[in-house]
This record gives C-alpha cells, sequence and structure tokens, in this order.
C-alpha cells in the first residue's frame, strides 16, 4: 500500500486553495462550449481531442523552459502511474462526452461529479491508505447533495435501455476521474506539477487520436471559434491541472474531489451571468450548501 507524506495545516489549506481555483477556472469550460456551438457544429469528442492537442505541446514547451533537461525524465516505478493517469482521462473524456446525448447535460455532470468522491475516497482509503473524519464524511455529504440540488433533477425522455447506458458512462466517467485524482496524488510529491500532466495529456491526446479521426474531426472553426479552442486547451485544461496537481501535493485525495464539486458552481454561476439561465430556489439552496460544505472542510483542515 502506497503512502504519502503528511502535509502541516498551512500546506493543506494552500493546497486546497490552488485545488478550488483549479474547479472555479474548469467551471468555465460550460460556457465556452456553449458558445462555441452557436459558432460551429461541434463535435464533442473532437473538441476533447483539440483540447489536448493544444494543451500537451504547450505543457511540454513550458515545462522544458522550468525544469529543464530531466523534464521528461520519470522513476520507472512511476511511468505505470503516469500512463494510467493518462489512459484514465482520455477515457473520462469519453465516457463523459457519450453520457450527454444520452440523459442530457445536466443528469449525466450530475453522476459523474458526484459519483467521483465517492469512488475517490474508497479507492484512497484501499490503495493510499487515506482515511475521513468525521468533518470530511459530513462536508462530503453536504457537498453531493449540494451538487444535486445545485444541477437539478431534469426529466429526461427516452427508452430505458438508453437511459440505463448513459449513467453507465457517467459512472465510468466519475471512476475514470477518480483514477485521474489518485495517480495524481501518488506521484505529485516527487515531481514538477507539468511532468506527469503534460506526460499524461500527451498519452491522452495520442489515444484519443484516432477515434477523433475516424469520427471526421471538424477543424473548420471560424477565428472565434479557434480563440475559444485555444482558451479551453490552455487555461482549464494546461493551467488549471496544473493548479490540480500543485494543490494534490499536499491535500488528500478525496478532499480534493470534494472541493472539485465547486466546479458546476462556477459553471451554473456563468450561465446565469452570461447565458441568461435561471437558478431555481433549490439551484440557490443547494448552492449555499455547497458552499458551507467546502468552508467545514477548510476550517476543520
Amino acid at each position: 500500500m502506497a503512502t504519502v507524506e503528511i502535509a502541516s495545516a498551512d500546506d493543506t489549506r494552500a493546497g486546497m486553495g490552488l485545488i478550488a481555483t483549479a474547479a472555479l477556472i474548469w467551471g468555465t469550460i460550460g460556457v465556452a462550449v456553449s458558445l462555441l456551438y452557436q459558432l460551429a457544429p461541434v463535435d464533442p469528442l473532437g473538441v476533447g481531442f483539440l483540447r489536448l492537442l493544444i494543451s500537451a505541446p504547450a505543457l511540454l514547451v513550458v515545462g522544458r523552459a522550468l525544469v529543464g533537461p530531466g523534464f521528461l525524465r520519470v522513476r520507472r516505478a512511476d511511468l505505470g502511474v503516469i500512463a494510467l493517469m493518462g489512459v484514465a482521462f482520455a477515457a473520462y473524456q469519453v465516457c463523459y462526452f457519450a453520457a450527454i446525448p444520452r440523459l442530457g447535460v445536466a443528469a449525466a455532470v450530475m453522476i459523474n461529479i458526484c459519483s467521483a468522491p465517492i469512488m475517490t475516497a474508497l479507492l484512497a482509503r484501499i490503495f493510499l491508505g487515506e482515511r475521513l473524519g468525521r468533518a470530511a464524511l459530513l462536508a462530503m455529504a453536504g457537498a453531493v447533495v449540494g451538487t444535486g440540488l445545485l444541477v437539478g433533477g431534469v426529466p429526461h425522455a427516452g427508452d430505458p435501455a438508453t437511459l440505463l447506458t448513459g449513467a453507465a458512462l457517467a459512472l465510468g466517467a466519475g471512476f475514470c476521474y477518480s483514477l485521474v485524482t489518485l495517480t495524481g496524488r501518488a506521484v505529485a510529491p516527487r515531481y514538477h506539477p507539468l511532468q506527469p500532466i503534460a506526460l499524461a495529456f500527451s498519452l491522452g491526446a495520442l489515444l484519443l487520436a484516432p477515434l477523433a479521426l475516424s469520427g471526421g474531426l471538424y477543424l473548420a472553426y471560424p477565428p472565434m471559434g479557434w480563440a475559444i479552442l485555444l482558451y479551453l486547451g490552455l487555461v482549464p485544461t494546461a493551467v488549471g491541472y496544473v493548479l490540480y496537481l500543485r494543490g494534490l501535493s499536499n491535500t488528500p485525495a478525496t478532499v480534493s474531489t470534494i472541493l472539485v464539486l465547486l466546479e458546476p458552481l462556477g459553471s451554473t454561476t456563468l450561465a446565469v451571468i452570461f447565458l441568461g439561465e435561471r437558478l431555481a430556489p433549490l439551484g440557490l439552496a443547494g448552492a449555499a450548501l455547497l458552499l458551507a460544505s467546502m468552508g467545514l472542510l477548510y476550517a476543520k483542515s
């Protein structure tokens, strides 16, 4: 069973702040993709591939400049962990984008994001030896319920087989995300944050390339469309995951997945501001519960 170093309270809070910032940055993805849908016939799998294709070279170049010649040097014992991170991230994109047309965005997001902390807690207990105190368990419960209220239960018409397949895919996405979290947590203390994420994203892009190209990759985006794709590849993907991995070096894996539940809060807030969407009273209650759960985590860390 792997072990990780115990961080001080100040280090843990700093790590939690970085992860919360990453989650809020990821919350901009929904608005960015919505704008992209208005500009061009977007292929979700193609967008996921282009995100990695744009972010991976940027991470490799910047990482080489910051870390030096040893940037691509990885301990042999960690190669499998980083490879698993890349496979999990590629699989996450496929499962999540495939779940959306079967369930709808709201249900797919809710199942994916709400299942990840529970799966991570179980896997972290088994493989990393992490334990959750009462405050963290209470925060997890409040965060999951708050996220469910925030996203809302949107009725979705469809045959049972399609809905069941969509739910399984969304759960698969949650599982893949928990693997990204666990592998990131396992290697984060030993590397600059750019190293594992650059290698994992490069592998993920290679794995998604055949799927994206076989489906007829759409490239005829207008200039604004490419600007949005560059934003998706460089800010939520590259910058967001660097902050996330930096925070993981001092934050338990399970706590990190609870903090990531801030993502739908940020996404919903931006949708209300920029897309004219309205938040029902239950959504407001969910946002308040989610923020209270984050406050409890921070206070008890």
